[in-house]
C-alpha cells in the first residue's frame, strides 16, 4: 500500500532508540524525509546511519531536549529553513520514573508534565502554523495504554500522559478545518529499553525476578506476548498517511488486547 508520504517532511522526537527510532525508520522506508531528535548527539548519529543504511532515505539529526522550549523552537526553525516546510510531527518522549504515590513529591509531577504533556503542547504550537499554510498536516502523539487502563506503579505516567489525550482531542477539533489531523497512539507492553527498565525496577523492589515480570505481563495480554517496535511503527505510519485524512481525534491502542475496556 502506497501511504502517499513520499518526500513529506517528518519530525520524530525522542527517536534515537525504542519506539521513536522504529517510527522514524518506518517513515523513512515509506519515502519521507525524516528529522530525528534526542539529547545525545552520538546516539542520534548512529541511529541516522542505521536508518539510511536500511532505507536509503534522507535523515537529518537535531540534538534537542523536548522539555526545553528554546531548543524546540530552534529545531523547528532549522527544519523549515532546510526543507521549506514540516508535514508530519510525531511527539514522543521518555516515560517518567516508575513508582507508587508515596514514592514521589509534587516536583516529580511537574517534571512528568513537562516531559510528556508540555513538550507535546510546545511542539504543536511551533508546527501548526506551517501546517496551516499548506492546509495539510499529521500530528501523532505517542502516549501509553495507561491513559485507558492505569498501571499501578506508573502513577506519574498515568497522570501526565492522560493530559496528552485531552489536549489531542481538543486540538483535533480546532485544526481539522485546515486539513490537519491529530491522533494519539497508545502502545502497550512492547520490547523496548523502557520495559526492560520496568522489569529491573520490579526485581529491585523485591516483588520477583525479571522473568516473573515478563510472565506476569504476558499473562495479561490476550496475544500472550509483548509487541515489537516495528508493529507499533506500522500503525503510526498509517496515521501519518494520505489515506488517514479522515481519522482525527482518536486514541489508538496497539497493545495485543491488553486494555479490557470498550473505549
Amino acid at each position: 500500500m502506497d501511504l502517499g508520504i513520499k518526500d513529506k517532511v517528518a519530525f520524530v522526537t525522542a527517536s534515537s532508540k525504542g519506539l521513536g527510532k522504529a517510527v522514524a525508520s518506518q517513515l523513512s522506508k515509506e519515502g519521507a524525509k525524516v528529522v530525528i531528535c534526542a539529547r545525545n548527539k552520538e546516539h542520534l548519529a548512529r541511529t541516522r546511519d542505521e536508518i539510511i543504511y536500511r532505507t536509503g532515505g534522507v535523515v537529518k539529526i537535531i540534538p534537542a531536549d523536548v522539555t526545553n522550549n528554546e531548543q524546540i523552537t530552534k529545531a523547528i526553525n532549522e527544519i523549515v529553513q532546510e526543507f521549506g516546510t514540516l508535514d508530519i510531527l510525531v511527539c514522543n518522549a521518555g516515560g517518567p520514573p516508575a513508582g507508587m504515590f508515596e514514592d514521589f513529591a509534587i516536583d516529580d509531577y511537574r517534571k512528568a508534565l513537562e516531559l510528556n504533556l508540555l513538550s507535546t503542547v510546545t511542539l504543536c504550537y511551533e508546527v501548526i502554523p506551517h501546517m496551516k499554510k499548506q492546509h495539510w498536516g499529521r500530528i501523532i502523539n505517542i502516549t501509553s495504554v495507561s491513559v485507558k487502563q492505569p498501571i499501578d506503579n506508573l502513577i506519574l505516567s498515568n497522570t501526565s500522559r492522560t493530559g496528552v489525550i485531552g489536549f489531542s482531542k481538543s486540538l483535533s477539533n480546532q485544526v481539522a478545518k485546515y486539513g490537519i489531523t491529530v491522533n494519539a497512539v497508545c502502545p502497550g507492553y512492547t520490547k523496548t529499553q523502557r520495559v526492560e527498565n520496568l522489569a529491573k525496577a520490579f526485581e529491585e523492589s523485591g516483588e520477583g525476578s525479571i522473568e516473573d515480570f515478563y510472565r506476569n505481563i504476558e499473562s495479561t495480554i490476550p496475544m500472550g506476548r509483548l509487541g515489537s517496535p516495528k508493529e507499533f511503527a506500522y500503525a503510526v505510519a498509517f496515521l501519518a498517511s494520505e489515506g488517514a485524512g479522515y481519522i482525527t481525534g482518536t486514541a489508538l491502542q496497539v497493545d495485543g488486547g491488553f486494555v479490557k475496556g470498550l473505549f
